[in-house]
């Protein structure tokens, strides 16, 4: 039997110029908004805090010094 990634929650370990799948899936959640995050999609994170984030808008705003 064949087990497929689709709807299920990757696991990843966040670089600085990629990421590594520790748990195969089809998407991440943005650590701001919830929001799902196609792998495919993914284009902003955090190295120090591995969080993912679903726009460089939220990313700006998360990580802004307050």
């Amino acid at each position: 039997m064949l087990v497929s990634n689709s709807d299920r929650a990757a696991r990843l370990h966040y670089m600085a110029n990629g990421f590594r799948v520790l748990t195969p899936g089809d998407h991440v959640t943005c650590a701001v908004s919830g929001a799902r995050i196609a792998l495919e999609d993914l284009r902003y994170w955090e190295v120090t805090g591995q969080r993912a984030f679903v726009s460089a808008t939220i990313a700006s705003e998360a990580l802004a010094p307050r």
